[in-house]
């Protein structure tokens, strides 16, 4: 039997229908409602498509949205400047530095001088410690939408549950093996090693929760999924004009019990997340 699809959208409108609600709770509190200040640094025609979803997703749900462009050929002492600023604004609630960054740009260096109040993508050595002990109240946008789409799966039960997460980003796999371990989820973490030894196959092939955050198309062969597995393929790549996953689709959704589209999948619910973070910054600073 096909797996059933996990998409994103529908999952994302019911959070936006609670971020609302909160919204309208907070502005008839305190008189006013969170506001989230964008950075761009340089020009790219990727940041270029997230900028517009979160200006988009923004207004819908009522939060005020800044673009703040700066030069691409800007220090890092002045970029941090510019970000220690944006900390000190009464008004700002959100902050968040489009990447990537130019080349000159340490953008590890430059998380750490986000506010961890204002930090709304969890990238703060402070915000990333509270996902360890399990109290983060804004996560990693794309790990949290990870969770978020496993939630939606009616009869799923993730205590004891055996996961494999492929990649180990900063942003995706790290937080996401911390978020599913906390759920008391098995969890075993794949990367670029595991790869060139040659046993990544061995390791999909058990997993019952697999989720793919790498961004090579194809390379988590469909033959590989364990019969029922549910996968959810974060990989977003362009190949001969069409975006596809990190997974081979067709052949894993024969064999997978549920599996996100790509697109459709994970991308919706991303920005989703993003303005959770704010409304909840904002509880924190108000």
């Amino acid at each position: 039997m096909p797996a059933k699809l996990l998409e994103g959208k529908s999952v994302a409108l019911k959070i936006k229908e609670n971020i609302r609600a909160e919204i309208e709770t907070l502005k008839s509190k305190y008189g006013f409602g969170p506001k989230l200040v964008s950075v761009q640094v340089g020009e790219n025609s990727a940041s270029e498509i997230y900028i517009k979803s979160q200006e988009k997703t923004a207004r819908d749900l009522g939060i005020d949205y800044e673009l703040k462009k700066i030069a691409a050929d800007i220090k890092q002492d002045e970029l941090i400047k510019a970000i220690e600023l944006l900390n000190k604004g009464k008004s700002v609630n959100g902050i968040i530095i489009q990447m990537p960054l130019p080349q000159h740009i340490d953008a590890k260096l430059i998380s750490r001088y986000i506010s961890p109040l204002k930090d709304i993508e969890a990238v703060h050595p402070q915000n990333m410690g509270e996902i360890i002990f399990g109290t983060a109240k804004v996560l990693p946008c794309t790990a949290a939408a990870c969770m978020e789409l496993l939630n939606s799966v009616p009869e799923l039960e993730l205590y004891g549950k055996e996961a494999v997460v492929v990649g180990h980003s900063e942003i995706v796999g790290k937080p996401l093996a911390l978020l599913l371990l906390n759920k008391f989820v098995t969890t075993t973490v794949c990367h670029i090693a595991t790869g060139k030894r040659g046993t990544l196959p061995e390791f999909v092939k058990k997993a019952e929760i697999l989720i793919v955050a790498v961004g090579k198309a194809g390379l988590v062969k469909g033959d590989w999924i364990k019969e029922g597995a549910i996968v959810i393929d974060v990989g977003i790549n362009r190949v001969e004009g069409k975006i596809v996953g990190d997974v081979e689709f067709d052949r894993a959704a024969e064999k997978a019990s549920y599996i996100t589209p790509v697109p459709g999948g994970v991308g919706p619910l991303t920005v989703t997340i993003l303005m959770r973070n704010v409304v909840e910054a904002f509880k924190q600073q108000a």
